[in-house]
């Protein structure tokens, strides 16, 4: 099975990288307008994320939610924990009730795929790699971010060769198909909201492969769950 996924990454990259280009990190303002609106609300979701925390041990690890990305999730012995809201327009009832406040504003925004809060446990770091699909871009916001002595946040995620420290209610929008890799240079657990969100202005035959993509993707979240 991981094989099989590699490959068809491989070959959707390829196809997307021939039509779409664009930089690693983009406006916001541009291309997600609603990233104001969970950046104004970042204090009551990370509220909601440090309820969450409180029995972290229930989140499954991301590599218990999709084997594939065992080399990614499992490689450290550190965890890296994924609360998954909805996935690929798949939503989870109880992880939406869970977080009312989020999964309102989720709900009234268009073209949100996934929504997810992603913690890293101190020390983690998920080495290089690449997502396949450039029809979506990935919205960053900080919740619960570690500072370093120097008052810098110490979760770093490195995009095509640039750090990005990235604190609380701050955010990034960017390309996940470029190579990255994140690190909590930190001793406590880093909290982060990670949304994927429909890419503006594809090619009306890109537009199509995408909506494709998404459907047979969300078929699969529907048979497998989440942990």
């Amino acid at each position: 099975m991981g094989i099989f996924y590699d490959q068809a990454a491989i070959l959707i990259r390829w196809v997307y990288d021939s039509r779409i280009t664009g930089p690693p990190v983009l406006d916001a303002h541009a291309y997600f307008p609603p990233a104001a609106t969970f950046a104004g609300a970042w204090r009551e979701i990370r509220d909601e994320a440090e309820r969450v925390a409180a029995e972290l041990g229930r989140v499954p690890r991301f590599h218990e939610i999709m084997r594939e990305q065992g080399a990614i999730s499992a490689n450290d012995g550190r965890d890296w924990r994924m609360f998954v809201l909805k996935a690929y327009g798949v939503e989870f009832e109880a992880n939406m009730a869970a977080c009312p406040h989020l999964a309102a504003i989720v709900a009234a925004t268009p073209g949100i795929l996934s929504a997810s809060i992603s913690f890293m446990a101190p020390g983690k770091h998920i080495p290089l790699h690449r997502g396949p699909f450039r029809g979506v871009l990935r919205f960053y916001l900080g919740l619960s971010v570690p500072r370093r002595a120097d008052g810098k946040p110490a979760a770093v995620l490195k995009i095509a060769g640039r750090e990005h420290r990235v604190g609380d209610g701050e955010w990034l929008l960017w390309d996940d198909t470029y190579p990255h890799e994140a690190i909590n240079e930190s001793d406590a657990v880093r909290s982060v909201l990670l949304l994927d969100v429909w890419r503006r202005d594809m090619p009306v035959d890109m537009a199509l492969f995408s909506r494709l993509l998404i459907a047979a993707v969300a078929t699969g979240v529907r048979w497998r769950g989440v942990a």
